[in-house]
């Protein structure tokens, strides 16, 4: 399948600097990463910004290894873990910095992968459904899973941004990992949770059905969650996969 894509991130209109970061595999749209960064403004900046680095460089050097999908995202993530933990060591001031991160590879005939830790999110749209594929690191998800919370506290819960994992932490735990379901006409979107904490999935939805060009997806995105506040960074990637003719 071919794929479209585009990327944009932005300051939002309450922070003073952007600790989101994203990298897209512009030459043949290979991977796409988001990261969210934490930990003061040059913590969360730094994290956000070695942890794309790091898995960029980790997939592009492995590639063509005999390593799995599967197994070349979770080396990724844990590389860029030990990197953040590295530069917490020779920085204590960056001591507390960690990072969000999701990404989306496409090397396999058998269809993508993606992995993630933390809220950064990856939603798929397929037909005029959009559907949450990642499932958010945080206290209050695993409280609406355990049924403690419904989906209307967790959208205002004080607790809603602790995360129970991220990058950049000795106890991480697995790194979750998944074979992705794509279909000609699916459009995938990664996002930090800058554009989920203004934005409904509905008005997700509504935006990624009515444009269908990338760049203008991810401005649309980008304004819509300004217009309703912009209190953190906001970064998204828009991919659209069409058959090849």
């Amino acid at each position: 399948m071919k794929r479209y894509f585009a990327g944009l991130t932005d300051t939002g209109l309450v922070r003073a600097v952007n600790q989101d970061a994203y990298y897209i595999d512009d030459s043949e749209g290979r991977f796409f990463i988001v990261a969210d960064g934490m930990g003061g403004h040059a913590g969360g900046q730094e994290a956000s910004r070695i942890a794309t680095e790091t898995i960029q460089t980790y997939l592009i050097e492995h590639w063509d290894s005999s390593e799995s999908s599967e197994e070349l995202l979770k080396a990724a993530f844990l590389k860029a873990n030990e990197a953040i933990i590295q530069d917490q060591l020779d920085h204590p001031e960056r001591s507390d910095m960690g990072t969000t991160a999701v990404a989306v590879i496409f090397r396999d005939e058998d269809g993508p992968w993606c992995a993630h830790i933390g809220d950064s999110r990856l939603y798929r749209l397929r037909g005029a459904n959009l559907e949450q594929i990642t499932e958010d690191h945080t206290w209050v998800a695993r409280a609406l899973k355990a049924g403690h919370l419904t989906s209307d506290e967790v959208r205002t819960h004080p607790w809603r941004h602790v995360l129970s994992q991220c990058l950049g932490r000795q106890d991480i735990q697995e790194i979750e990992v998944q074979r992705l379901d794509v279909q000609p006409g699916d459009r995938l979107l990664l996002c930090s949770d800058g554009l989920t904490e203004e934005l409904s999935d509905k008005k997700i939805e509504s935006i990624l059905k009515s444009i269908r060009a990338g760049d203008q997806t991810v401005k649309n995105l980008v304004s819509a969650a300004k217009d309703k506040g912009g209190r953190d960074n906001i970064t998204a990637i828009a991919i659209t996969l069409e058959n090849v003719t």
